[in-house]
């Protein structure tokens, strides 16, 4: 079966991988809303160069381009409505026949395109160097409710699972003879049976899962003892204070200017 998670651990690990995960938590926080309240390109972008250093850092780069080039139809959409339809356009930046880019659009499209980038990358800074079991682990550690906890887990393992299931469920119906390769229209023809149980399966496991806690005392009130306790970073207090720093400086910049 597939991996359940889209954590990648190089052979060796990397710092991003040792970092403790409420640090890279802050640091997503940091860098998305310091994205959106900085209004020039050359902000976003430098702030957008720290997460690729950090997916660079973290040996995960080629990881996160799978997931920008799914948001590649968001992007280009952004990109048509914003560049061509901008209701503050004046300035021609590009002309074919009746087709017209103009210049403020794309200047405010560009801009959007880079924060959203920037959140993807963001994103996958924490999500593809940290296992989910240990950020959630963390977060109650943190003081933050098992209950929420394990709705958190669950979202964050939701679509992992949903894609190795999806693979168990072609590989048996490939044994029994059903045809999944070929044009497009035989291969939606084949999806559209995997839906049924794929959902059931989900369903059946949730539930399953649901046992499973119940039986080992999740709604306990009990003090609880832990298999693993998580260790702090060393660096961890010094990151924090420095990603606080810089978006209160960015704050105090942009209330200024």
């Amino acid at each position: 079966m597939r991996n359940m998670t889209l954590y990648v651990h190089p052979e060796k690990g990397s710092p991003v991988h040792r970092m403790d995960p409420v640090t890279k938590l802050f640091y997503v926080f940091t860098s998305v809303i310091i994205s959106y309240m900085v209004m020039t390109h050359l902000m976003v972008s430098l702030v957008l160069a720290v997460s690729i250093f950090l997916l660079v850092t973290g040996k995960v780069f080629r990881s996160i381009l799978p997931i920008i080039g799914v948001s590649f139809v968001l992007l280009a959409s952004i990109l048509i409505v914003q560049g061509f339809f901008h209701p503050d356009r004046v300035t021609v930046l590009w002309e074919i026949g009746p087709v017209t880019l103009y210049k403020e659009g794309f200047s405010i499209a560009f801009l959007i395109l880079l924060r959203v980038l920037n959140m993807v990358c963001a994103f996958g800074v924490l999500i593809l160097t940290t296992k989910p079991d240990e950020l959630v682990e963390t977060l109650i550690q943190r003081g933050l409710s098992p209950r929420f906890g394990y709705v958190l887990l669950s979202v964050l393992q939701i679509i992992p699972q949903m894609m190795a299931l999806t693979g168990k469920i072609m590989d048996s119906q490939r044994a029994r003879g059903l045809e999944m390769e070929g044009s497009l229209w035989v291969r939606l023809k084949s999806f559209i049976p995997l839906l049924g149980p794929v959902v059931l399966r989900s369903l059946a496991e949730t539930r399953e899962r649901s046992i499973a806690l119940e039986v080992r005392g999740f709604n306990s009130t009990r003090k609880r003892t832990r298999l693993h306790e998580i260790q702090p970073y060393k660096y961890g207090i010094a990151l924090k204070a420095l990603l606080a720093a810089v978006l209160l400086s960015v704050i105090v910049w942009r209330i200024w200017s």
